[in-house]
């Protein structure tokens, strides 16, 4: 497969390509996906929260998709996806918040084992196998969705949990990992680490959105557009990078 970006748009030009998708029912994933919707991918669309919705979105975009309704701490799930075929790019947005009220029917041991097991032993899974399988068809992309959380502690937005700031922070290690793994195969793996975004989970954490440097938090098409780059071959150079996306609040 040849990496070679153009100059201008036509190095995000997706036509035809295959790209999986975790997460994508909502927030960053339902807006990554009608994004890269609009540059030609065809979406093998993931989440345990039905699609129809974002399915419907995509299509009306005039791209293919497919969907994959399930748990990602389901082992015979997990490892199904792992083998899906002709796989271009693979973007990782899925991901569980432990926040107050959550799970509250499994114990704190068995909460803690359910975030890591998405949050990530489904990236390191899904990661490992698509780095052989495109490495063996000469290429591709992966993109794991970080945080901010996992670069600072969650220190810009108060109340982050720890489980899920060390949750993050494994994500970014893996990015390493994995682009140690595939770069020598022309499987490019990247990170985008979001910083407070406005979505219905960020409402409710105790911060003032007004105290960013921005004055605000991030739109979801902010944290897409770099997923997406990161996903295309404009981004034919970059491996093993962590994109910190968060408006000035966490400079590493």
């Amino acid at each position: 497969m040849d990496h070679d970006a153009r100059a201008g748009s036509a190095g995000l030009g997706l036509d035809g390509k295959r790209v999986l998708l975790t997460g994508a029912a909502s927030g960053i994933g339902r807006a990554t996906a009608t994004l890269l919707a609009g540059l030609g991918a065809e979406l093998v669309l993931v989440d345990v929260a039905p699609l129809a919705e974002v399915e419907a979105e995509v299509r009306r975009a005039g791209a293919k998709a497919t969907t994959r309704v399930g748990n990602l701490a389901d082992e015979p799930f997990l490892q199904a996806l792992a083998a899906e075929e002709g796989i271009f790019a693979f973007a990782n947005c899925a991901a569980v918040f432990s926040r107050e009220g959550w799970r509250e029917d499994l114990s704190a041991e068995a909460r803690f084992d359910l975030l890591m097991r998405i949050n990530v032993r489904a990236p390191l899974v899904l990661g490992n196998a698509f780095v052989d399988r495109m490495g063996e068809r000469g290429g591709g992309f992966i993109v794991l969705v970080g945080s901010a959380a996992g670069r600072n502690g969650g220190g810009i937005a108060g109340g982050t949990p720890l489980d899920y700031a060390a949750s993050k922070g494994a994500v970014h290690t893996l990015v390493r990992s994995l682009s140690r793994h595939g770069v020598g195969r022309n499987v490019l793996v990247n990170g985008v680490a979001p910083g407070p975004v406005d979505t219905p989970l960020a409402r409710g954490l105790p911060f003032a959105p007004s105290a960013l440097p921005l004055g605000r938090m991030g739109r979801v098409d902010e944290i897409a557009w770099p997923i997406a780059f990161l996903c295309s071959p404009a981004a034919s150079y970059i491996s093993g990078a962590v994109l910190d996306v968060n408006g000035g609040a966490f400079v590493g």
